[in-house]
């Protein structure tokens, strides 16, 4: 008399929620690290960005008025390591240079003066990350660099150029997102 294998469990077994954390976990209340992590190091904040407005004072700002348009240039600060697409003096850097804009979880809905492809800028219009983002390839830049979203290759030091003549360095690249 053969003996029949026993029905399975009716239970299953559920596993726990395996989403990435910037799938689950809303911007603000991310960890310092998750936050951080979420840096594509594209180095496009890096970039001198000009508001084209009617007074043409060229002063830093922390908000754009109806009407007014960021123009991105090519221009890069003099911190940013151009290969590696990263501050050389990140820790530091609004020590440094003062007009630095540290993006934080209490600025992030001002954030106009960030690209399109920003990581922080997408998930916060809901956008989700790009299929070339480090935490999507391994933490690994290559596919970034690849896809032409970094400012490697792109660019000119600040210390490099006449600031008077800026218009000549406004650049559509920074513009551009991808999926």
């Amino acid at each position: 008399m053969s003996s029949k294998p026993k029905p399975s469990s009716t239970k299953k077994h559920i596993a726990p929620d395996s989403s990435p954390f910037w799938e689950t976990t809303a911007l603000g209340d991310m960890s310092e690290a998750q936050w951080e992590s979420l840096c594509d190091g594209c180095g496009k904040c890096c970039l001198n960005k000009f508001i084209d407005d009617d007074e043409g004072d060229l002063q830093p700002t922390a908000e754009i008025k109806q009407n007014e348009q960021v123009h991105f240039t090519n221009i890069v600060c003099d911190l940013l390591n151009t290969k590696s697409c990263s501050c050389s003096q990140y820790e530091r850097r609004t020590e440094f240079v003062p007009d630095c804009i540290k993006l934080t979880k209490d600025n992030l809905d001002d954030i106009f003066f960030m690209p399109n492809s920003c990581s922080y800028r997408r998930l916060h219009e809901g956008r989700g990350l790009p299929s070339w983002h480090p935490l999507l390839n391994r933490n690994k830049k290559t596919a970034m660099h690849q896809a032409g979203m970094s400012v490697r290759g792109k660019t000119v030091y600040e210390a490099m150029v006449d600031m008077t003549e800026f218009e000549d360095y406004i650049a559509l690249w920074p513009l551009a997102d991808l999926d």
